[in-house]
């Protein structure tokens, strides 16, 4: 055990815990700011496996808080997942280490979460957090949340028949407009959320669950302020974790989001895109660069498509969905 020697000097943890943290498997779903922080950490704890889904990749922008990318990485237009998985892989060839590149949705999730012990929390929008909060208390899996924006950062474990949901917390629909893209973040926050995410998803995986903080943490780092909310009781009311009626499940969402922080709207068709036919049929009217996982087109009129071979396409340039439907379909007939 040379490679987690301090690891395992810690007596909470100990030789016990390292065996039980190597037969252990984590889904991080999102591997921008709190994900790389998250699965770079997880990795080199020895988690067994180490799964990780996301549907972007990786920008200039990114660079500023998202630890394991490169300038490389952005030349290579590389999806995050893929990125991700190439650099964690040279960090720990000991465990089982996936990158999954898709907008995980209702029907993937069960396939992404088979087999996981926890899930992790590295998204940017409630609308997927909802979306694991309902799967993971429909199928007994504990839930790592974490948010970050601006100095600001809230994190907590749920864990489904001992502690009340996010839902109990948070209602669907609230918020107060403010992302990455409008106030703006730093780094050190994103660092702390994905730490104390870490720091109680590895207390659950040794089994050291009288330690569990048992709160919702929020702070603001920039304002020394820090706040704990006990997480004692669950609403009556709530939908997830005491009616078990999981509305995120029956949700079947809209096929057209616009992504924090990034002016960009997605429209999710409901077939592949073949991208190098696609390369063909739009060279004529857009200035094409074609990977082995996506096809970006910059468009006479500014904006860009970004197609993925999972059906996906990013309108990029813009945050209007009226905008970003009649690009896509004056090009790609949608």
């Amino acid at each position: 055990m040379e490679r987690y020697s301090r690891q395992v000097r810690f007596s909470p943890i100990g030789e016990k815990g390292q065996r039980l943290l190597s037969k252990k498997s984590v889904l991080i779903v999102g591997v921008g700011a709190l994900g790389t922080v998250l699965a770079n950490h997880l990795v080199r704890a020895g988690v067994g496996l180490v799964r990780f889904a996301d549907r972007d990749y990786v920008e200039m922008s990114n660079l500023q808080r998202q630890m394991l990318f490169d300038e490389s990485d952005v030349k290579e237009s590389l999806p995050k997942a893929i990125a991700a998985e190439r650099k964690l892989k040279a960090i720990n060839s000991d465990i089982k280490i996936e990158g999954v590149v898709t907008d995980v949705t209702v029907d993937n999730l069960p396939s992404l979460i088979e087999g996981i012990d926890l899930v992790l929390d590295g998204t940017d929008n409630f609308r997927t957090r909802f979306l694991l909060n309902d799967m993971c208390y429909k199928e007994g899996i504990p839930f790592a949340y974490g948010g970050a924006v601006s100095s600001r950062g809230m994190s907590a474990l749920f864990i489904p028949g001992k502690t009340p949901c996010l839902r109990c917390f948070i209602n669907q629909g609230d918020g107060n407009g403010q992302t990455c893209d409008t106030i703006g973040v730093i780094s050190p926050v994103v660092d702390i959320v994905a730490s104390y995410q870490v720091v109680e998803a590895l207390k659950y995986l040794v089994g050291d669950e009288e330690t569990l903080r048992g709160t919702l943490r929020s702070f603001d780092l920039w304002k020394n302020h820090q706040f704990d909310l006990k997480m004692n009781n669950a609403k009556e009311s709530c939908p997830t974790c005491q009616k078990k009626d999981y509305p995120a499940l029956m949700d079947e969402g809209d096929h057209v989001t616009t992504l924090c922080g990034r002016e960009t709207v997605q429209i999710q068709r409901n077939t592949p895109i073949d991208l190098k036919r696609w390369a063909t049929t739009l060279e004529s009217v857009a200035q094409i660069k074609l990977t082995p996982f996506l096809l970006r087109a910059q468009l006479l009129e500014g904006e860009r498509l970004v197609l993925f071979p999972d059906g996906r396409v990013l309108v990029q340039g813009t945050e209007e969905i009226t905008r970003a439907k009649s690009l896509y379909s004056k090009y790609m007939g949608g």
